[in-house]
């Protein structure tokens, strides 16, 4: 079977080079072309014979160019290209408009060692809602959570695992009193009034489905175990 051909668009040559040595690595993969500009891959598009393109959501400094690219690159192959946006941004709009331009997927650079796997599931069709619903879940998450303190976000973590209180105290070494404190500065930050609320707030704001209350605590921290 021939690989799949891979089409690099991305500002930064190095990055180019090194993506290009990864994703060879692979029995399965072949870059086939790189470009470093929206105008260099609109000409690519016309002229070279490629599956995947890795499209560079910032193109150019400040800007979201590479959206516009990559719907100028799916017109004209006519659909028949898998578009997967690359970027350092962490946006929930950017994301938005990735995948309305058109785009199968959304990776970012930091996580590159996804890559080959991300470009097999775009060629297999895999679905971009469910990816664009995961990476909503996550930055949703990430947002509700961002004011909390390291310590904090591990009782956090805790309690959504379904820790009690006096087993959360007992396994952090920490006295009931200034658990209490900690436990209340949380809850205020989160702008709810028990442990359960926040997290079934946490889970409601990041789209993630409810788990089964088995095991879990109630509003007033006892086991329901």
């Amino acid at each position: 079977m021939s690989p799949w051909r891979v089409l690099i668009v991305e500002d930064d040559p190095d990055w180019i080079k090194a993506m290009t040595v990864f994703l060879n690595k692979e029995e399965d993969l072949l870059v086939v072309g790189a470009a470093t500009s929206r105008e260099e891959a609109s000409k690519l598009a016309g002229t070279l014979e490629f599956d995947v393109a890795l499209m560079d959501i910032c193109l150019t400094p400040g800007r979201v160019d590479g959206i516009y690219a990559a719907m100028e690159l799916i017109e004209a192959r006519q659909g028949q290209v898998k578009v997967i946006m690359l970027t350092s941004l962490d946006d929930e709009s950017v994301i938005t408009q990735a995948f309305t331009a058109g785009a199968v997927q959304y990776v970012v650079k930091s996580e590159y060692r996804t890559l080959p796997q991300t470009i097999r599931g775009a060629v297999r069709g895999v679905n971009p809602l469910e990816a664009l619903l995961k990476e909503f879940a996550r930055l949703k998450r990430e947002e509700q959570l961002r004011e909390l303190t390291g310590a904090e976000r591990e009782l956090f973590e805790l309690l959504e695992e379904g820790y009690t209180q006096p087993q959360i105290g007992r396994r952090l070494f920490k006295a009931e009193s200034t658990l209490k404190n900690q436990v209340n500065k949380m809850l205020k930050k989160l702008r709810v009034k028990s442990s359960k609320e926040a997290v079934e707030k946490v889970r409601r704001g990041g789209l993630l489905p409810d788990p089964d209350s088995a095991g879990r605590e109630d509003g007033n921290g006892e086991s329901k175990r």
